[in-house]
């Protein structure tokens, strides 16, 4: 017979680093400019002698945007930042952050231009980079949320963007575990399409779901428990702990007794949103069994 495990709610969708869990980083831009000065000429049409110069007005150029398949060291608080400074590093060295896609920012609306900190202005960039991310990695969307990989944005400064900047940049983490990045090793694109991939970057527990030592980490030799199906759960308004939870046992179980070596003797747990996560958007929760 299966035996539950108790569960908590879904881990970091309370924290910070939701802006769909978010984490950002920049390299420094300067802004160039390029100056054509005239040489003074003079023309002799008397014994006096009159001389002229003209200076053309300096010529601004549009600083580079980020590119895409740049590599970061970013550190867990400098993901949480909305901007950043950090330069880019050469892939193959140690990395926390990897550019998987770079927009353009829409600061125009209605006809009127709207400052690069606007709500309206980082709305589109919290819809865009998500968004995107799924294709970088050949995931669908169950198996992004069955790994560690997220999301992460970045816009310019204000000052940056006085300057002519105008671009976002959306960048992938891996969570190792709360509060770390994992340090990421070759490319992520297409990633999740493999299941080594898919094994690599998967969810899993210390500990039994629900216990004192439980903590969420990224599967590594530590793997008591792995997250192994998520379910999706309805509705606009928070159905309750209850409701959430009802709604998972009966699936849970179910797909832990699929890959159990013991049909009649297996454990299984599974996690649900809180009122909180519910209303950040997180309507799924994770089913998890021992880690093989």
């Amino acid at each position: 017979m299966g035996r539950r495990q108790p569960a908590l709610g879904v881990l970091g969708e309370d924290r910070p680093v939701t802006r769909a869990l978010a984490i950002l980083a920049a390299a420094v831009l300067l802004t160039g400019c390029t100056k054509d000065a005239g040489a003074p000429s003079a023309t002799t049409s008397s014994p006096a002698s009159a001389s002229s110069s003209v200076t053309h007005p300096p010529r601004a150029t549009k600083p580079p945007s980020p590119r895409v398949g740049a590599c970061y060291p970013l550190t867990y608080q400098q993901a949480l930042a909305p901007t950043t400074e950090v330069a880019p590093v050469r892939c193959n060295r140690s990395h926390t952050a990897t550019t998987y896609y770079v927009g353009t920012l829409d600061t125009v609306v209605d006809g009127h231009l709207l400052a690069v900190d606007a709500e309206l202005v980082r709305a589109q960039v919290a819809r865009e980079c998500p968004a995107k991310l799924d294709e970088f990695l050949h995931a669908t969307p169950a198996q992004l949320r069955l790994s560690v990989l997220r999301p992460v944005w970045f816009s310019p400064t204000v000052e940056q963007s006085d300057s002519g900047q105008d671009w976002f940049r959306c960048d992938v983490i891996a969570l190792a575990a709360d509060e770390e990045l994992a340090p990421q090793k070759g490319g992520l694109a297409g990633v999740l399409g493999t299941p080594q991939g898919r094994k690599q970057y998967g969810v899993c527990g210390t500990a039994e779901p629900g216990t004192a030592g439980f903590e969420r980490i990224m599967c590594d030799a530590r793997s008591a428990w792995r997250a192994i199906s998520t379910y999706n759960l309805t509705g606009r308004k928070y159905p309750g702990q209850d409701a959430v939870r009802a709604v998972g046992q009966g699936r849970c179980k179910r797909d832990a007794k699929a890959v159990a070596e013991d049909a009649l003797n297996y454990q299984w747990g599974y996690d649900w949103p809180t009122a909180r996560q519910w209303a950040a958007g997180t309507r799924f929760g994770l089913c998890w069994a021992p880690n093989p």
